[in-house]
This record gives C-alpha cells, sequence and structure tokens, in this order.
C-alpha cells in the first residue's frame, strides 16, 4: 500500500516499518492540500468557499471561546458511516449547551453529502461544526444571533499504517479529564483544550497516545479516543460515567463483540488493569480501532495486537464496506 504522500495527523515515528502485519487501516489517505483536497470546497452556511477563500469572523465565539460543538465523520467507499448516530449526538450537544442549530437534521443530511460530493471524494473524513456564530468580545452568547454551520471533506488519517500493524505506545499523562460536573465530556464541544493538554504530554514523553485519568485515579479515555482492554477471552471499557465519551466506534464495539460471542461489560478501570492485560486496542472515528502494546512502559501481553483485537478490526472494516448512507445516488 503507497503512503508515501499521506498526510497523517498523528504519528510521532516512534515505530519502524514491519512485515508482521496485522491489520490495515481502513481509508487508505492520499492528500494534495491542508484537507488533503485539491481545489476543496468548504461549506460555510449554505454555500461553498475554496479552501483560501473559507473564513469565519474573529468575532465568532466559536474561537473567542471555544463555544461550539463539532463532529468528526467518516465515509468509506461512497457511503457515510453511521451519519444518523453522529447527527443524533450533535443535536444532543447542541440541545445541552442550549445552541440551537440553524437547519433541520434532513437539510444537515444533504449539506454533508454536498459537501463530499463537491469535493469528488469517496473515502475520507468529514468535521462538521456549529458555532455559537458572531457577538461581541463578551462572554455571553445571547448576543450571538445566528449561529454558524462548517463542514469540511477531508482525506486523512490519524495514524500511519504501520502502527494498525505493531500498535500504539501510551503513557499516563497528569492532566486529568475535566470533571463531567465542570465540563461534560458527553458535550462535543470545540473546547478541547483538556484533551490538548494531554496530547502534548504524551508529545513530551516520545508516546503515540495519553492516558487519561478521572478525578478518582480511574481511567477515563485517551485524548481522542475511548479505551478497551481484554482480560481471559473478556472486553472491559470504562463506563461514561467516568468521562468516557459516548464513542460512535465504542458502540460499534459493542455490537461487534455480540456478534462474535465475546462478552462485554463497562466497569472501572485503573492503570493496573491496562498493564496486566492480555490485549488493548482504542477507539475513535478518526483512528478507528487501533491495537495498543506498550503502557508506560509496560508490554501489553505479548507486546503484539491480540486476536481478538484483529478479529474485532476485521469486522469493523467489513461494516464500513457494506453499510452507510449512500453519497452518490
Amino acid at each position: 500500500m503507497k503512503t508515501s504522500d499521506a498526510l497523517v495527523i498523528d504519528d510521532p515515528k516512534t515505530h519502524e516499518p514491519t512485515a508482521e502485519a496485522v491489520v490495515e487501516p481502513a481509508v487508505e489517505a492520499r492528500p494534495h492540500a491542508t484537507t488533503g483536497v485539491k481545489e476543496a470546497k468548504i461549506y460555510i452556511d449554505g454555500k461553498f468557499y475554496t479552501e483560501a477563500n473559507a473564513k469565519i469572523s474573529v468575532l465568532d465565539h466559536g474561537l473567542l471561546y471555544g463555544d461550539g460543538i463539532f463532529e468528526g465523520i467518516r465515509f468509506y467507499h461512497g457511503r457515510v458511516f453511521r451519519l444518523e448516530e453522529h447527527l443524533a449526538r450533535l443535536w444532543d450537544s447542541a440541545h445541552s449547551i442550549c445552541l440551537e442549530i440553524p437547519m433541520s437534521m434532513r437539510d444537515m443530511t444533504e449539506a454533508v453529502l454536498e459537501t463530499v460530493r463537491q469535493n469528488h471524494l469517496r473515502d475520507g473524513y468529514i468535521r462538521l461544526l456549529v458555532t455559537r456564530g458572531i457577538g461581541n468580545l463578551g462572554l455571553n452568547p445571547t448576543q450571538c444571533k445566528y449561529p454558524s454551520v462548517i463542514i469540511i471533506a477531508a482525506t486523512i488519517a490519524l495514524y500511519h499504517e504501520n502502527f494498525y500493524r505493531k500498535g500504539l505506545t501510551i503513557v499516563t499523562c497528569a492532566t486529568r479529564r475535566s470533571n463531567p460536573a465542570a465540563l461534560n465530556p458527553a458535550v462535543k464541544s470545540l473546547n478541547y483544550l483538556n484533551n490538548v493538554m494531554a496530547r502534548i504530554e504524551a508529545n513530551l514523553a516520545g508516546a503515540d497516545e495519553a492516558l487519561m485519568l478521572n478525578d478518582a485515579g480511574n481511567v477515563a479515555e485517551c485524548t481522542a479516543d475511548n479505551v478497551f482492554i481484554i482480560k481471559r477471552g473478556q472486553i472491559f471499557t470504562p463506563p461514561i460515567t467516568a468521562g468516557a465519551l459516548r464513542g460512535i466506534t465504542r458502540s460499534i464495539v459493542f455490537e461487534i463483540a455480540s456478534e462474535l460471542g465475546i462478552k462485554i461489560m463497562e466497569a472501572d478501570i485503573t492503570r493496573h488493569d491496562v498493564f496486566v492485560a492480555d490485549e488493548c486496542f482504542l477507539t475513535g472515528t478518526a483512528a478507528e480501532i487501533i491495537p495498543v502494546v506498550k503502557a508506560d512502559g509496560r508490554s501489553i501481553g505479548n507486546g503484539k495486537p491480540g486476536p481478538i483485537t484483529a478479529r474485532t478490526i476485521a469486522r469493523f472494516r467489513e461494516m464500513t464496506r457494506e453499510t452507510g448512507t449512500p453519497i452518490f445516488v
């Protein structure tokens, strides 16, 4: 698989290529510009703009205060994967922060599909944002009368394909996951500084990802992914109440486990549980499902992606090939 021109978002390059291939990413990224799309068209409030001309006001509260919400969505083989679930979560996030999305869910669906069509893509990633809109320099959101909708279609990969073959190395960071009573992770807000600070710690440690704990010292999630461990043939993942995002890919793992007859349950997980796990993997829309083979210097299992992880990834890739909302009809 040729990936020499791929734009990879998080690629610390701590692993060398290997012949021990276990799985490959579901989409090969071949970008040519910032979005990875030549002559990209970006949707802003009902119109399409070139990448160079796609701009928002410096007085938009999404920029000034992180006051807005977003979804990351994947599309494969001309189909948008789990679009209905992503839009339902977007509407839930909006309702939670008293933000009125200025279009119906049906119109939003068409806007997302048309953005992909305008960019002539069949495989890639969508970033869908709703900002509070233009206001003054004050904090009060009532000053923002017109929320903005922005849709970007891109061809990106979160990790280089070698990471799917060999697995990630993670470290536990000092930055704790935001307490749900302070800023509920269930809201996918534009304020991601908590995750960014944890990501910085991973970078400084030379790790591929950072494990984030909650105030009780239990595992919440990673900076951009949900966490799963496998022990004695059973899958465990932190509950939403631990500070984990209600991940779309997370929910798919529950479906796959049921199909494969593998027991799966939510439970509080400690660092010790991660260290002594037989297998570990992370899930996220951009990352898909990716193995973890080392945590805080300890090898997980035999230090290679495990069989249950491989089966889960294989089934996930089948689902991305077979299901989704058609883009071109």
